[in-house]
């Protein structure tokens, strides 16, 4: 059985007192698959983690420090250095609004999903799984369902599948929602609707998140062609010149390198429409592509599709 610090109390002037299990650093060192060594230097170097203290100076991690290590290791994963993850963190915190009373229930129903899902899941069960993804469409929004539901939980299984059996769950719901994702997807691409192209650059995403990014962008009023994963860059001016999009959507959610903006720009130059990038790359390399006629769509469910018919204004009805 993993070893875990019995739930000590908390206290703050300003709330009451909650028990929290905290966890040694070997446990975390466990779960995680990040060693002491770097868990003593994020906190000491970089301050991406602040573990309590006991008494006799051993060190004590909360399930949100545990959360924290595996946001970053996730991060570094897309080739963001350790020492500006912080920054990409905090903006993450900064950006979070704070929970209501209604947002605190709502995101226990979500939740409550999760556990079910995660129970069909780990029995294989494709057709429980197939019965509660519809019951979760028929109660909430396409932004909801892929956003706060379904995708939180990819991720986590994504991030947690080092144990035995583990990887065999994550592919098994990652096939399942590539295939429901690409049959929703196909509806919405066989209206007589204006389209826009959405293409990954090689490496940089996988191909579920491709996928669920061109379902959230369509529209009644503009559909959403995805191509496939490993679209060659260079040769993305030829496929709009025989298709001849609306816009033309990159797609990342790795860290942007140095030479991006400059790729991009070069690109943008070639083509007869307007070049977008969406993703997390998009919020990153925001600012080093103001200026510039490449727009930024973000990540968030909510705000690409509104951005996107915000970009291509009058095109639409021309």
């Amino acid at each position: 059985m993993p070893e875990i610090i019995a739930p000590q109390r908390e206290t703050t002037q300003d709330s009451q007192a909650d028990d929290v299990v905290l966890f040694p650093i070997r446990e975390v060192a466990r779960l995680t698959g990040v060693n002491p060594v770097t868990l003593r230097a994020w906190e000491r170097r970089y301050g991406l983690i602040q573990p309590v203290r006991t008494e006799s100076g051993h060190r004590l991690y909360s399930s949100t420090d545990i959360d924290t290590v595996h946001r970053i290791l996730d991060w570094i994963e897309r080739g963001v250095a350790v020492s500006k993850v912080g920054k990409i963190l905090a903006r993450d915190d900064a950006s979070s609004q704070p929970i209501s009373a209604s947002r605190a229930d709502t995101e226990l129903e979500w939740r409550q999903w999760q556990v079910q899902l995660r129970q069909a899941i780990s029995a294989f069960d494709d057709r429980q799984l197939d019965r509660l993804y519809g019951q979760i469409f028929s109660a909430y929004s396409m932004a909801v369902v892929f956003q706060d539901i379904l995708m939180p939980l990819w991720q986590q299984l994504l991030r947690h599948h080092g144990g035995f059996g583990q990887a065999s769950e994550w592919l098994f719901f990652d096939n399942f929602l590539r295939s429901r994702t690409a049959q929703r997807l196909q509806m919405a691409t066989a209206t007589p609707a204006p389209r826009v192209l959405l293409s990954a650059i090689a490496g940089e995403c996988r191909e579920l998140e491709l996928l669920v990014a061109g379902l959230l962008m369509s529209t009644e009023s503009l559909a959403v062609k995805v191509l496939g994963v490993g679209q060659p860059f260079d040769e993305l001016t030829l496929v709009c010149e025989k298709t001849r999009p609306q816009a033309l959507v990159l797609f990342s959610n790795r860290f942007p390198g140095s030479e991006l903006p400059s790729r991009l720009k070069r690109l943008a130059m070639t083509l007869d429409c307007p070049l977008l990038l969406a993703g997390d790359a998009s919020d990153l390399a925001e600012t080093s592509l103001n200026g510039s006629s490449i727009g930024c769509l973000g990540n968030d469910a909510r705000l690409m599709p509104r951005r996107l018919q915000q970009f291509l204004g009058g095109r639409l009805d021309t």
